[in-house]
């Protein structure tokens, strides 16, 4: 029986063949404008049909419309640009150094950065024999990048960066602990970990918030916000918090990564969702720590100098 024109060897989409058309035109020519005539007449493609492309684009971030009505490339394509360079590196040194995390501590292990103006996961590692659909992360899932999100994301950065994240429109309502903050921002520099508390409440923003990447948050989520610990820095757990012997309930471990100038690159993290010791969180953490410093190193980056940060 002969293939269906459907079948996986190749059935062509026209209208996806001129979206790429017309991206493929303007990347070609980076610091050039175009009017919809002159697309529309060097592409072939109808000025109706271009139009709707072009505004679909637009809206889409990746392309920009001047006032004039000329089109060019857009900021969505630098986050996209970003997180295709970081995921080749992820893919190559990172993952390798995840699956170990992970089959040591029966654990699911991610990588994740800031892509523009959101947190994307680039890499999820499940244990072995992991039941599919066990990790809640995703490749390529988004969150917003605003208080109360994102603090692991600025928590090892240079201070201006992590003002910055601070000063940014929050998410949804916070009340901002500036003296608790300080201490969670000392205490994760000096054991290079952060450890987060695990509460259903906690759980659920996570799952609610995974590709949420603008202000319209979801009805349910709203009515999360009530129930959910209100200030910036409660939901971390301060060393002198935990004794060995004694158990805590963990959300997760996360350690970071750095680039060449110094700067926060990528988080790992390391998966718990349970009660641990004291003990045991300080062995996870400083192992992950110790997978951090690794790809830090295979990614030609540095820590930081704090002392000039300072100053």
């Amino acid at each position: 029986m002969a293939a269906e024109p459907d079948s996986v060897t190749g059935r062509r989409s026209p209208p996806t063949e001129r979206v790429i058309q017309v991206l493929d035109h303007l990347v070609a020519r980076p610091d050039s404008r175009f009017g919809l005539s002159e697309l529309a007449r060097d592409l072939g493609i109808s000025k109706p049909t271009c139009l709707g492309i072009l505004t679909a684009l637009v809206g889409g971030g990746y392309l920009t419309r001047d006032p004039d009505a000329r089109y060019g490339l857009g900021p969505a394509l630098i986050a996209a640009g970003r997180a295709a360079q970081r995921g080749f590196a992820v893919g190559s040194i990172v993952r390798p150094h995840l699956d170990a995390l992970a089959r040591e501590f029966g654990s699911v292990c991610t990588a994740s950065a800031v892509v523009g103006d959101q947190v994307m996961i680039l890499e999820v590692a499940p244990p072995p024999g992991a039941a599919a659909g066990r990790a809640a992360a995703r490749v390529g899932q988004v969150y917003p990048f605003a208080p109360p999100v994102g603090l692991m994301y600025v928590l090892w950065s240079h201070d201006d960066e992590f003002a910055r994240w601070l000063r940014r429109d929050p998410a949804f309502p916070v009340v901002l602990d500036h003296d608790l903050l300080r201490r969670v921002v000392d205490d994760c520099r000096e054991s290079g970990y952060l450890v987060e508390r695990l509460t259903p409440t906690g759980r659920r923003l996570f799952s609610l918030m995974a590709g949420v990447a603008d202000r319209t948050l979801p009805a349910e989520l709203r009515e999360l916000v009530g129930e959910m610990v209100s200030s910036l820095g409660e939901r971390v757990y301060l060393g002198r918090e935990t004794a060995a012997d004694s158990d805590y309930p963990v959300s997760l471990i996360a350690a970071p990564t750095y680039d060449a100038d110094g700067g926060q690159s990528m988080v790992l993290t390391l998966d718990v969702g349970g009660s641990i010791s004291g003990a045991e969180i300080e062995r996870r953490g400083l192992a992950l720590v110790g997978v951090a410093d690794a790809v830090t190193a295979e990614l030609g980056g540095r820590a930081p100098n704090r002392a000039a940060d300072r100053h």
